[in-house]
Parts: structure tokens; C-alpha cells; sequence
């Protein structure tokens, strides 16, 4: 991998680490629902931008309904669910779950997809979840049903980015494929026509008591603007220099960086359980991520 590429994905681990901080801020203020509806559509609105900015031609080649689906999917529900987890659960919490996603990658595609299933990949998997039970028990939150619920959404949602990356290559690679950069907007727009009726809902029926002061909504340009437009740009140029295995190992770096923003600008505790559980979640990403064994004398696709 070249220095630049290193740099896109450290760079790419230290914003999307930020997501969980701005989520952290905003949630408890304007509600999960309203924190989720603007972060897709603040998105949406700067992919406009900047693929106006750089010219991309707008050609879905007929795969339009087919990516907003896919948004829903990817984005939508996902973001629903973390600004749920934002209500009870840390910054650095929420980050480390995310990194069980490729976990839930092996799982949903071992299932669902045929894929092949290996003794490294089952022992990541349960190491994983481990890892996970460790930072639930023994962290410095209270164990208690807010905590369950708030893991439990942390974990559907790193389900439906299984599940979706696995559609994506089977609906959009067809046909010559899709532009990355269309698939993004494509994904925002639909994320965010999902959300709208929720969010028009919970407004009438609930409004917050408070739309927050010029913090809550820097955090939301940040989160929209920064961690999910600008984050796609990076995350698809790294698709196309290193590949998707290379790039999913982005998620491990994430931690780190939620832990530590949230305890620098929200000053939440540290404790060991995010050394014991970060370890444990580090050796079953590697198990799930390392290259499988060729035997000699078997070629293998490239």
C-alpha cells in the first residue's frame, strides 16, 4: 500500500471515529429521527455539490430505483439506528461496535450468499463477539437494558451494512456497473426519502423541546458534510486503488479514534475494558481479514 493511500485511510478512520462525537452531540438534543434525517440529506446536498463541482455525469444506466433501495438499506436504517445508540451509549462504545461489521460481513454472507466459511472466520466471529460482551460488561456504563438496547442497535446496524454491501455487488455490478460516485448520492437520496415521512412524523407528534444552539448544527454540517459526503469521496477512491478487503479493514482503525475524540471533547471515561474488548475485536477482524492459505499447485483468480 502507498503513503497516500495510508493517509486516505487514516484520514477516512479519524472522520468517520468523529460520526460517533457528532451523534453524541446532536442525538440527545433534536431526537434520533431528526439527527438521521439531517445527516442523509445534508449528505445528499453535498454530493450534489460536488459532483457538480467535478462534472460526474448523471447516467444510473436504469439502476436509479435499484440504488436508492440499496440507500435505505445502507444509510437510512443505519443511521436511524446509531442516533438511536447515541442516546445511552459513548461516543468510543459505539465506534467499537462498528467495527464487528466485517464480522457480521462473514456471517451474513456464509448464511445468505454462499459464502465459503472458514475455521478463521467462524473463531473472528465469536472472538469478535466477545470482544464485544467484554466491552459491555466491564466498560465504565452501568450494564443495564439502556446499554443492551443501545449495542443491540449499534449491531442491527452493522447487519445491514453486511447484507447491503453483499446486494450492492450483486445488483450494481451488473451491466458494466455504476459509477461510486452516483452509487453514494444515489444511496443519500434514497436514505433520506426513507426517512422524511419518519422525520415529518416525529415533528408533529413530538417535536424536540430544543433544535439546539450553533454546536448541535456545526456538528450536524460536520456529520453530514464532512463524515458522510466527504467521507464516501475518500472511501470510494480507496476502493478503486486498494479494493474492498483492504478498505473494510478501515473499520478497525475506527475505534481508536472514537474512543479518543469522545474522550477529548466530551470527556468520557476510559477504561480497560476498551483495551481488553479492542483486543479481542482487533484479532477477529485479522482472522476474518488475513489472506486465506493457498495450497501449492492450485492457481487462483486475481
Amino acid at each position: 500500500m502507498n503513503p497516500v493511500d495510508i493517509v486516505r485511510m487514516l484520514s477516512l478512520a479519524a472522520i468517520w471515529g468523529a460520526s460517533f462525537l457528532f451523534m453524541r452531540i446532536i442525538a440527545p438534543v433534536i431526537g434520533t429521527v431528526p439527527t438521521a434525517f439531517f445527516r442523509v440529506s445534508i449528505a445528499a446536498a453535498g454530493l450534489v455539490v460536488i459532483l457538480g463541482l467535478i462534472r460526474v455525469r448523471w447516467d444510473f444506466k436504469g439502476k436509479l430505483k435499484t440504488v436508492m433501495l440499496l440507500g435505505v438499506l445502507n444509510s437510512g436504517l443505519p443511521a436511524t439506528l446509531y442516533s438511536v445508540a447515541a442516546l445511552v451509549l459513548p461516543a468510543g462504545y459505539s465506534a467499537i461496535f462498528n467495527a464487528t461489521t466485517p464480522l457480521m460481513g462473514v456471517l451474513i454472507g456464509g448464511l445468505f450468499f454462499s459464502e465459503r466459511l472458514t475455521a478463521a472466520k467462524l473463531s473472528g466471529v465469536f472472538l469478535g463477539l466477545l470482544g464485544v460482551g467484554v466491552l459491555t460488561r466491564a466498560g465504565p456504563v452501568a450494564f443495564d437494558m439502556q446499554l443492551l438496547m443501545g449495542a443491540l442497535a449499534c449491531l442491527l446496524a452493522t447487519t445491514c451494512y453486511g447484507f447491503s454491501g453483499f446486494l450492492a455487488r450483486r445488483w450494481l455490478d451488473q451491466a458494466g456497473g455504476l459509477d461510486s460516485r452516483l452509487s453514494a448520492l444515489g444511496s443519500m437520496l434514497g436514505a433520506t426519502l426513507f426517512i422524511l415521512p419518519l422525520f415529518g412524523y416525529s415533528v408533529l407528534s413530538q417535536p424536540p423541546a430544543s433544535w439546539g444552539g450553533w454546536k448541535v448544527w456545526l456538528s450536524l454540517l460536520g456529520l453530514g458534510l464532512v463524515c458522510t459526503a466527504f467521507a464516501y469521496i475518500i472511501y470510494f477512491r480507496l476502493l478503486s486503488s486498494i479494493g474492498p478487503v483492504k478498505s473494510s479493514t478501515v473499520t478497525f482503525m475506527i475505534p481508536p479514534f472514537g474512543v479518543l475524540w469522545g474522550a477529548m471533547f466530551l470527556d468520557e471515561p476510559l477504561s480497560m475494558a476498551h483495551i481488553y474488548g479492542g483486543v479481542l475485536i482487533a484479532v477477529a477482524l485479522w482472522l476474518v481479514l488475513k489472506p486465506a492459505a493457498v495450497k501449492p499447485g492450485l492457481v487462483t483468480d486475481r
